[in-house]
């Protein structure tokens, strides 16, 4: 019996072709009117068919998907997800910054001052990331604490950084924006992913979250910080560490006591996130929460 005919008679081998098989039928097929119609395109391959909006559903489906397998496949159990801006300087840059802003006017050359004095962030994301990943915790044949950022510049450049310093992979969560934007060049190739979809991408940033280090930002690193507060406020995800660092930019920017004051949150609600001014004392919560060595 040859190995066509007991690839016919096993009882656990396929019977379908699978779909990269059935591509190459398809590419061999003759060309007719008939066939060159954008309606004999497998649909899977149809992308003017998969970006009509009617397949909005099936998209998001695609994206939450890809992620989550690829993910999956690369053994990563839980992440370590940095927020921050994609604007402070590292601390080489701030000098440059400060000397090109000296002719600026009052209030440019102030905004450049306070973006240079945030410059010890950038270090400080780049050590919590070289800190986790150097640890390498491994539970149930998974890495658990892998770096995720934005997979953008500053902040999120830093700690992707600091995790390759460390010999260690790391993963990029980018999103498609009207202007260009790359990943920086430190997130692990395999683990580098864009998004269409912000929900969706704030999703992923969270499903795999076991910790979460939130930096000086703006808008986008608002949004994910207190999106990230209401899903432990309202009891929808378990409580992990919040690790805020920058007490003197966030004070000044959210005045958290006065919400508690005002009723609309409770004075508990401001146990759900822990200051840090190091990446030392940052881990130090993260050890304390999950009991580490």
């Amino acid at each position: 019996m040859n190995d066509s005919e007991k690839s016919e008679r096993d009882l656990t081998d396929r019977k379908f072709y699978p779909a990269d098989q059935e591509v190459d039928f398809a590419d061999q097929q003759e060309g007719t009117p008939q066939t060159r119609h954008p309606a004999y395109r497998l649909a899977f391959r149809d992308t003017d068919f998969l970006l009509r909006d009617e397949l909005r559903p099936v998209r998001f489906q695609l994206e939450l998907q890809k992620p989550e397998m690829l993910l999956e496949e690369a053994g990563v159990g839980s992440t370590l997800v940095v927020y921050g801006s994609a604007r402070i300087p590292s601390e080489t840059q701030a000098a440059e910054l400060l000397e090109a802003a000296a002719d600026l006017p009052e209030r440019e050359r102030m905004v450049a001052e306070r973006l240079a004095a945030k410059a010890r962030y950038v270090t400080q994301a780049h050590a919590l990331a070289r800190i986790a990943s150097e640890r390498a915790i491994i539970e149930n044949g998974q890495r658990q604490f892998v770096v995720c950022s934005g997979g953008g510049p500053s902040i999120m450049e830093a700690a992707n950084k600091g995790a390759s310093d460390a010999n260690a992979e790391s993963v990029g969560l980018n999103i498609v924006l009207p202007h260009e934007q790359a990943p920086n060049p430190y997130v692990t190739p395999h683990l580098s992913f864009q998004f269409h979809y912000f929900a969706l991408r704030k999703m992923h940033f969270l499903m795999r979250a076991r910790a979460v280090a939130v930096f000086p930002g703006g808008f986008g690193t608002f949004d994910e910080f207190f999106e990230l507060l209401t899903l432990i406020q309202t009891g929808k995800m378990k409580p992990i560490p919040v690790l805020l660092f920058g007490r003197e930019f966030w004070e000044r920017v959210v005045n958290f006591e006065a919400l508690a004051e005002e009723g609309t949150i409770s004075h508990a609600d401001l146990d759900l996130f822990r200051w840090c001014e190091t990446a030392e004392e940052a881990w130090g919560h993260i050890k304390a929460f999950y009991k580490l060595d």
